[in-house]
């Protein structure tokens, strides 16, 4: 990821997590949309970690509310496989990554770019560590 806002948020988030996330990119594929997706996708399968609880960021996934995200992220922890999250590039996610995911996650129904979901995911997962904690970075008073 380049220098920027994005990159900035994503640190900014991720340095508070405990453990806090590693991330893998894989170079970004040329082509048509469909060659892209799969080049990305098959890329992204390799990357997985052998037996991961795989979620896919998928604007068709799961949308739960933070408290939600804080359920379903215990049940994924209960699992006891290593938890890894897919986000697609620009051209989305191939079928066949789709098919290989656990679970499917939304974080809303406005299509986000890669690069900020990013930056929103570890935020997400910050707020749900805050929840967990009972630290008040999280306020559920507020829509």
């Amino acid at each position: 990821m380049k220098p920027g806002p994005e990159a900035a948020l994503f640190a900014q988030h991720n340095a508070r997590l405990r453990p806090p996330l590693t991330v893998r990119e894989i170079p970004e594929a040329r082509g048509s949309a469909a060659e892209v997706r799969r080049r990305e996708g098959a890329a992204l399968l390799d990357a997985l970690p052998a037996g991961a609880l795989a979620v896919a960021l998928d604007l068709g996934g799961h949308a739960p509310d933070s408290e939600g995200l804080v359920e379903l992220l215990g049940r994924w922890e209960a699992s006891g496989k290593a938890l890894a999250f897919i986000i697609g590039g620009a051209e989305g996610l191939d079928p066949a990554v789709q098919a290989r995911a656990d679970q499917r996650l939304s974080l809303g129904p406005m299509t986000w770019p890669h690069f900020l979901v990013r930056g929103l995911l570890a935020e997400q997962l910050y707020r749900a560590q805050a929840i967990r904690t009972g630290h008040p970075y999280h306020r559920a008073w507020r829509p």
